[in-house]
């Protein structure tokens, strides 16, 4: 039974690092010498790297607090399983932590979902998904699995 909790709390935790690095990384998509993120463009022009902010499109703002939801709900849920891990009755189930990262994936999930869609205007040939974006939707099948696991997984003594 340890194995299975060290394994789900490691799991839990990479989903954590997942979500943070690709809200707060600046590749989400690329298009010739530029990067696009959630928060700056960013362009290389004459051998230096120049940032400005992202336009105030609605898209973008929604898919901006989708990933900080989705990353705050991940942490919330954490504090949720050790909280529960100490407090929850013998053969108890871990419910409100289950809820809280399903909720994460949910948010993952609609955020990139959004993204894909909506940047669909600015691709051509030489436009490309940057890092982030995969590791977004890879953040989102792992946090789903996490909470499913946590609906199945009972406290023992």
């Amino acid at each position: 039974m340890l194995v299975v909790l060290i394994g789900t709390v490691i799991l839990h935790l990479l989903d954590l690092i997942l979500l943070f690095i690709s809200t707060s990384v600046n590749a989400w998509s690329k298009f010739q010498a530029s990067t696009f993120n959630l928060w700056y463009d960013c362009t290389t022009e004459n051998g230096g790297y120049h940032c400005k902010d992202v336009s105030n499109s609605d898209w973008l703002q929604a898919v901006q607090g989708l990933m900080i939801l989705a990353t705050i709900f991940c942490l919330l849920s954490l504090i949720l399983f050790i909280w529960q891990l100490f407090t929850l009755n013998k053969g108890g189930r871990f419910f409100f932590t289950a809820v809280f990262q399903i909720l994460s994936s949910l948010f993952v999930m609609s955020g990139a979902i959004i993204y894909t869609v909506m940047s669909r205007e600015q691709q051509d040939e030489r436009y490309s998904f940057g890092f982030a974006f995969v590791l977004a939707w890879l953040a989102f099948p792992l946090t789903l699995i996490s909470g499913l696991i946590y609906i199945i997984l009972r406290k023992k003594e």
